[in-house]
C-alpha cells in the first residue's frame, strides 16, 4: 500500500493577492454605493452589489484559506482543505441572489426609470474601472492556485466588465437623454453576475460530489494502470479532488504470483504522477490468489 502525501500546497502568494484586493474592493465598494444613493443609478448600485459581493468573497476565501492551512489531525487527516471549496459554494450562491435583486430593482425601473446624475456616474465608474483593473491584475497570477482565488479572480473580471457597462449607459443618458439606458445596464450586470456564479458552483459542487477532476478520464487511468507489466487486474478506483490543484487516487490492483507488489506499486505510482499529475495516490497491491485465472478486467466506460 502506498501513501504519497502532497499536502504542502502553497497558498501564500493566494492569500498575499487576496489581501490586496479586498483593501481595494473594500473602499471602492463604499464609495460606489454613496455614489449610487447620490445620482440614483440603478447601474451603480448594482455594480456595488456586485462589489460588495467581491468584498464578502475575498474576505471568506481569505479565510477558508487560512483554515486549509492548518495541520492534519487524527480526526481530520487532511486538515481544513475542503473549507476552501466551501466557502467558494457559499460565493457563487451570494452571487444568484445578488442577481435576483438586480433583476427586481430593474423590472420596477423600467416602468418608471428616474433622473440620474449621468455625469457622476460616469466619474465614479470610471475610478471603478481602474480599481478592477488593478485587482485583475493582481490576481491573474494567482488565479491557477485554487478555486477561491479563481472564483474572486472571475469576480473581478465581471465587474471589469460591469463598470465599463455604467460608464456606456451613463454615456448614452449624457448624449441622449434616454433614462432606460440606466436599468438596461443594472440588467446586462445581473446576467454577468449570474454567469460568473454558474461556474464556481459547477466546479465546487463537483468537487464536494467526489467527481473525476476536469482533465483526466478515469477510462484512460484505469486501462493504462492494467498495461503496466505483471498487472492481473485493477478494481475499486476511485479518482477525486480533496481542494483545488489536489487531485487524489485509490485502486485495488492484483498483480502475478511470481511478482514483486513492491515494484508492481513503484511503477504505478510514476506512471500516475507523470502521466497523469496524480501525485497524491493509495494503491492496495496483492498477489493473484492461487489458482485465480491472470486476466485483465474490462473496463467501461458509464455510456458504454
Amino acid at each position: 500500500m502506498s501513501h504519497q502525501h502532497t499536502h504542502g500546497l502553497d497558498r501564500t502568494r493566494g492569500r498575499r493577492a487576496l489581501g490586496a484586493v479586498l483593501a481595494l474592493t473594500a473602499t471602492y465598494t463604499v464609495v460606489e454605493f454613496v455614489g449610487g444613493l447620490a445620482t440614483d443609478s440603478l447601474a451603480l448600485l448594482a455594480d456595488a452589489g456586485h462589489m460588495l459581493g467581491d468584498t464578502a468573497t475575498v474576505t471568506l476565501a481569505l479565510f477558508a484559506s487560512w483554515l486549509a492551512a492548518r495541520p492534519a489531525t487524527a480526526q481530520r487527516s487532511f486538515g481544513y482543505r475542503r473549507a476552501e471549496i466551501l466557502a467558494a459554494l457559499a460565493n457563487g450562491a451570494a452571487l444568484v441572489a445578488v442577481a435576483i435583486w438586480i433583476f427586481v430593482e430593474a423590472i420596477e425601473r423600467f416602468s418608471s426609470p428616474p433622473k440620474i446624475l449621468a455625469g457622476w456616474v460616469l466619474v465614479v465608474a470610471g475610478i471603478g474601472l481602474l480599481v478592477n483593473l488593478l485587482a485583475a491584475k493582481i490576481l491573474a497570477g494567482a488565479a491557477g492556485e485554487s478555486l477561491n482565488v479563481r472564483a474572486a479572480y472571475r469576480h473581478v473580471l465581471a465587474d471589469l466588465a460591469a463598470s465599463g457597462g455604467v460608464i456606456a449607459a451613463a454615456l448614452v443618458v449624457l448624449a441622449t437623454g434616454w433614462r432606460y439606458a440606466d436599468p438596461l445596464a443594472g440588467m446586462a450586470i445581473g446576467l454577468l453576475v449570474l454567469a460568473s456564479s454558474w461556474t464556481i458552483l459547477r466546479d465546487s459542487v463537483s468537487i464536494l460530489l467526489e467527481s473525476t477532476p476536469a482533465g483526466i478520464d478515469a477510462h484512460d487511468v484505469g486501462l493504462r494502470m492494467a498495461e503496466v507489466e505483471g498487472v492481473a487486474e485493477v478494481h475499486d478506483l476511485h479518482i477525486w479532488t480533496i481542494t483545488s490543484g489536489f487531485p487524489a487516487l485509490s485502486a485495488h490492483v492484483l498483480v502475478r504470483q511470481d511478482d514483486d507488489c513492491h515494484a508492481r506499486r513503484r511503477a504505478l505510482e510514476a506512471i500516475l504522477a507523470d502521466e497523469f499529475g496524480l501525485h497524491h495516490t493509495t494503491l492496495q497491491v496483492e498477489h493473484v490468489a492461487e489458482g485465480q485465472p491472470v486476466q485483465i478486467t474490462p473496463l467501461h466506460r458509464p455510456d458504454d
